[in-house]
């Protein structure tokens, strides 16, 4: 299981699914351009002294990221999901795959994604905070798989 950050706009975030991986032992992935700059302070604070326990790998582009993961399913979190959650059958290689904050991830993302999820909000709320949705399915993922530490 791995998470991966598709061009992450808000270090808070991107620091608080770091430390994420770094509690359940699942690495994570950024797909680059960043937003922000890797250095930012705000990251550093998010990601508080869980950094050094953090398996991340960080890659120039969406094609260095698919070079470099190959054969795994994607799974991507989007708003534009007919399937739910927690309707669906996680494996234990699968990339759960996080949009911007700002915009999502483009049609190309979408069209090479293997699977696509929603987390069902009531009306008329749109969305939740990235890192609280990667949190969700993520822990749903680790349940189904046994993936917990």
């Amino acid at each position: 299981m791995r998470l991966a950050l598709f061009q992450p706009d808000i270090p808070q975030n991107t620091g608080a699914l770091i430390r994420l991986g770094a509690c359940f032992g699942v690495p994570l992935d950024i797909i680059e351009p960043c937003g922000f700059l890797w250095s930012d302070a705000k990251l550093k604070r998010a990601g508080m002294d869980y950094l050094q326990y953090a398996d991340v790998v960080r890659h120039a582009s969406w094609a260095a990221f698919l070079e470099a993961r190959q054969g795994v399913r994607l799974v991507l979190l989007t708003t534009k999901a007919d399937t739910a959650y927690a309707d669906f059958a996680f494996r234990p290689d699968d990339v759960l795959l996080l949009g911007r904050e700002s915009e999502g991830v483009p049609d190309f993302v979408h069209k090479r994604a293997d699977a696509r999820l929603r987390i069902p909000l009531r009306a008329p709320m749109r969305s939740l905070n990235v890192a609280q949705a990667g949190a969700i399915v993520l822990a749903e993922a680790l349940r189904q798989t046994g993936g917990f530490p």
